[in-house]
């Protein structure tokens, strides 16, 4: 065979392949038509005819597409001479999924467009449709997943300009762009979850989920399997598909441990080997997973005592304290009082203001609850009284059993002979540190928090004046 036989014989075969492949496409789609280069319809199949309610392909023969598909792109394809291969096509009964091809003549010229209509159901996709479906349920829980672990508190919310109140934002402020762990110091009621929230929330994981998990709240036997989820059939009772722990909810963003001081000791071992090593077992399983979470921790307990006592690990401890901030209690911050009662008042809705008899007696509590009280305490007065403006009665009555605030006030200096600046100073604030300590116990975290110092800045102090630490 000679090499003209053999191109004859070659576009005879393209020919016919191309003549099988449409007659093909044709008989097994749904429809089929075609437009010229004007986007009007110059064949259709009977079988896609009926479907959009013509009694014959003949009625719809020198109509523009669109009148008699609606929403058709044959023109479109016509216009641009670009193929759209896959589409979703609406029709009366269903939809179709639809391939449109433009025709060209020998030139190149596009001189129409053919479409088919490929499948009469979208499950007819399956299983590829079966997997983006659940792809898309998949993403879609995550998504709610997300949006349901997005903290609601930045640092705007921490309501304060005392000076002990900056120093607290601007160290949270600092540790957000860290990935250390974080120790949250303060009694119940300070507003450390808020923090810790804000910390997240202006760190680079803000964009990750943010998981609370109370180890007070949880009972002991549980706290693990809440901690590191568990295998399927774990232990009897347990979840058959296995269930995921906060660590593995946590991935990516940031795991904050509310009232650490109550976990466990078997749960600290685990717990400080998450920090070092990064990696964890869920329960029941051989497992190990790596582990990207951030830690913010909290506690109202004295974690250096509770060492002392044995209670709380020293390794953990010191693991978690790279960036401690004591949040100083309310009534060590009672300069912001008048800005915490209007946010809480506006955030409770109510139109209630205070005169300056009322403020003046809630600088006179000393809040054991702090600002969880003190929300308590407005909350109650602006439903008890008919009064828009709040007077010391309706507050002293809100409040019920009144605690009178301790100021540190030291004796009077008396001076001394021969005495110089200096030496006086010196005395003055050995007089001072010491009773601060006095009124809080022996406690050097929270006599720094009262004196407006660093803990660090209080023993320096302490070390150059002779001041031992009571035990």
């Amino acid at each position: 065979m000679n090499t003209t036989e053999s191109l004859k014989d070659y576009q005879r075969v393209r020919t016919l392949a191309i003549r099988s492949l449409f007659e093909i496409i044709e008989q097994s789609s749904e429809g089929t038509v075609i437009v010229d280069r004007d986007a009007n319809i110059v064949w259709m199949n009977e079988r896609y005819a009926r479907r959009f309610g013509l009694e014959s392909a003949a009625g719809a023969i020198g109509r523009a597409c669109e009148s008699v598909i609606p929403g058709s792109l044959l023109r479109e394809v016509v216009r641009t001479g670009r193929p759209i291969l896959l589409d979703m096509q609406d029709t009366p009964k269903e939809p179709l999924i639809v391939m449109r091809l433009p025709i060209h003549d020998d030139a190149g010229a596009v001189i129409g467009a053919i479409g088919f209509a490929l499948f009469d159901e979208l499950r007819s996709l399956s299983p590829m449709l079966k997997r983006y479906l659940s792809m898309q349920e998949e993403l879609a829980s995550t998504r709610s997943l997300l949006r349901a672990r997005q903290t609601k508190y930045n640092f705007a919310h921490f309501i304060g300009t005392s000076a002990a109140s900056l120093e607290v934002k601007r160290r949270a402020r600092r540790s957000a762009s860290a990935e250390s762990p974080v120790l949250l110091l303060g009694e119940t009621g300070t507003g450390k979850e808020l923090l810790a929230q804000a910390i997240h929330g202006a760190s680079p994981r803000a964009h990750k989920a943010f998981v609370s998990i109370n180890s007070a709240a949880i009972p002991e036997t549980l706290l693990e399997a809440e901690f590191f989820g568990t295998a399927p059939g774990a232990f009897t009772g347990a979840d058959r598909k296995g269930r995921t722990g906060k660590l593995q909810i946590a991935q990516g963003g940031t795991l904050f441990l509310d009232e650490i001081g109550d976990m466990p000791l078997p749960l600290q071992s685990k717990l400080l080997r998450v920090l070092q090593e990064k990696e964890f077992e869920p329960v029941g399983s051989n497992e190990v997973i790596q582990s990207d979470v951030r830690v913010i921790a909290a506690t109202s307990t004295d974690l250096e005592a509770a060492i002392k006592r044995g209670e709380f690990r020293a390794d953990l401890y010191y693991r978690l304290n790279v960036l401690p901030i004591q949040v100083p209690p309310l009534r060590d911050r009672l300069d912001d009082l008048p800005a915490l009662s209007e946010a809480i008042l506006e955030e409770l809705r109510s139109q209630h203001e205070l005169n300056p008899e009322a403020l003046d007696l809630l600088g006179q509590h000393a809040w054991p609850g702090n600002i969880r009280e003190l929300r308590n305490v407005l909350e109650r007065a602006a439903l008890l009284s008919d009064d828009l403006m709040l007077n010391a009665a309706d507050i002293r009555s809100a409040i019920g059993s009144f605690t009178p605030v301790q100021r540190v006030v030291p004796l009077p200096l008396q001076p001394i002979a021969h005495e110089t600046f200096s030496e006086a100073r010196e005395r003055f604030d050995r007089q001072l540190i010491e009773s601060a300590l006095a009124q809080c116990g022996g406690k050097v975290i929270e006599a720094a928090a009262r004196l407006g110092l660093g803990r660090s800045t209080l023993y320096k102090k302490m070390v150059a004046l002779g001041i031992a630490e009571s035990q």
